[in-house]
């Protein structure tokens, strides 16, 4: 097959990006058995590499077109119509570079915390990045689930074999959890192979051709169904959000971080490329419905942050209520709505994959993560209270910070779709002040709980190292989100084109209530 000189550029880059972590994981199994500075290196530099690549990426992208740049495309098997199909729009560049950026994060900040089985620690981090940038750059469906599979089996071994005391449970119930949901997305994914083969005489998998094939309502509305459940499984919306909490509090700070920072913006990812994508019309129909779930894990996530005791699950249930801004977000269905509740995802990702980095290094020093524990710690730790401080006033959405743009764009976009919804929506702002600044006065502040901490020692420069980038990009999307907004416009457009024969159908949440009550 021959390539013109973009899809020589997108061969060597996407592909090249895609296995480049995979391939630093293989050298060090076959390599690097017991010598732990050497992986060590080599996993840092495999993820320096590889983000140094995206940014590469990010320079031959153009952000006046919506359409999939850098594509790849070459028969895999045949006999079934799967190919080889790489490609990506503004929406998945820019989560591939939060997951390369988050990587590198998470790698230096586990540097010296992971004592036991540290080659296989390292290579799992490495392997679960090849398995998310594989989701957000895979244009063929099989190819889509194979990494969407691939990315699952490392954070288990992460949760299960370097967690806490309780590993195994939340391990168990992250992987039947989401592997449930992929089981369903997967009979959904060959019912419209299906049915497209059989309409057409042609079967193929590729995400180009389905989402113009046209399915008729009847399977709209089961094909919605089935991709929605899987996805928000993995967001995760209320009410299948509980192994989340688990999953977060027993992992390592590594995994909490990739956890928080991309894993969970599969979901929505998932939702706009399939939902919106191949079925507009049972995705209208459904607005109000996934409106009312997304203020229910607004309100719900940060009101039970008020009553946390552990910090690492007050971050934890602040996540439930900070994904139900974006699907509001997103299901509001205009532009700033849908620009903000990406933007959102990738400020979520920067801003709580820091809290959890936070949290790792106070979890370290003091080996205790109960709120109550603490006290004062800004006294022996005042550049940890500094930093810890900015990604407070950053997720609480502190205008100069990057959670005030995404939030601001949510909720404009939400008050277009129904002013009681955003009215709602805010409920969950403010009580996200009151969680954040009330954990952080009981943690920094107040009386010193336990003279021994008045021992402790101050970040040292390779934490530093890790939360310097993490805080710079708060201070760039919050001054100037200009250049990420560009890259999303254009992406949104083509949302609001691909729904917009539909538009007429959407319901606010007052005829969901009216019809829903007129059936007692």
């Amino acid at each position: 097959m021959e390539f013109g000189f973009a899809e020589q550029i997108g061969f060597r880059a996407l592909t090249l990006l895609t296995f480049l972590p995979a391939l630093g994981g293989l050298v060090m199994l076959l390599f690097m058995r017991g010598r732990p500075s050497a992986y060590k290196a080599t996993a840092l530099v495999t993820s320096l590499a590889t983000f140094a690549l995206s940014l590469y990426t990010l320079t031959v992208f153009r952000t006046d077109t919506a359409a999939y740049q850098l594509q790849e495309n070459f028969v895999w098997i045949k006999s079934f119509g799967i190919n080889y199909h790489v490609g990506v729009d503004g929406i998945s560049l820019l989560l591939i570079l939060l997951t390369t950026f988050l990587s590198v994060i998470a790698i230096i900040g586990s540097w010296n915390y992971v004592k036991d089985r540290e080659l296989g620690f390292f290579v799992s981090l490495l392997v679960l990045e090849t398995g998310m940038i594989g989701v957000f750059t895979a244009m063929d469906l099989f190819l889509f689930y194979v990494f969407w599979e691939i990315q699952l089996i490392p954070m288990y071994f992460i949760i299960g074999i370097w967690g806490g005391a309780r590993r195994i449970y939340a391990a168990i119930k992250f992987f039947l959890y989401t592997f449930a949901g992929s089981v369903i997305m997967l009979v959904a994914i060959l019912g419209i192979v299906w049915w497209y083969s059989n309409q057409s005489g042609v079967m193929t998998f590729d995400i180009l051709i389905l989402q113009q094939a046209g399915f008729p309502s009847n399977i709209q509305f089961w094909g919605f169904l089935a991709f929605f459940v899987a996805f928000a499984i993995k967001v995760p919306m209320f009410p299948v959000h509980t192994w989340l909490p688990d999953a977060h509090v027993e992992a390592p700070t590594a995994g909490s971080v990739i956890l928080a920072g991309v894993l969970l913006k599969m979901g929505v990812y998932g939702m706009i490329r399939f939902c919106v994508g191949f079925f507009p019309e049972a995705t209208i129909k459904a607005v109000p419905w996934v409106m009312v779930l997304s203020l229910i894990a607004i309100v719900y996530g940060a009101a039970v942050s008020l009553v946390q005791p552990d910090m690492k699950k007050l971050v934890a249930y602040s996540s439930v209520s900070h994904m139900g801004f974006v699907t509001a977000g997103l299901f509001a269905f205009n532009l700033q709505g849908i620009e903000g509740s990406i933007l959102q995802m990738v400020n979520h990702g920067i801003l709580t994959g820091a809290l959890f980095q936070m949290v790792g290094f106070f979890y370290e020093r003091t080996h205790t993560r109960e709120i109550k524990d603490y006290g004062g710690m800004a006294r022996p730790l005042p550049v940890a209270a500094a930093f810890f401080s900015l990604f407070v006033l950053g997720s609480l959405g502190l205008p100069g910070l990057n959670g005030f743009i995404g939030e601001f764009l949510i909720l404009l976009g939400v008050f277009q779709y129904a002013v009681v919804a955003a009215v709602f929506a805010s409920l969950g702002i403010i009580l996200g002040a009151g969680y954040l600044l009330w954990m952080y006065q009981r943690t920094m502040f107040q009386e010193l709980k336990n003279p021994k901490w008045l021992e402790l020692k101050d970040l040292n420069v390779r934490e530093i190292v890790t939360l310097v980038p993490l805080a710079t990009m708060a201070f760039v999307i919050g001054i100037y989100p200009r250049p990420f907004l560009e890259m999303l416009h254009q992406p949104a457009q083509n949302i609001m084109t691909q729904v917009e024969p539909y538009l007429a159908q959407k319901e606010s949440i007052f005829q969901l209530a009216s019809s829903f009550l007129g059936g007692f």
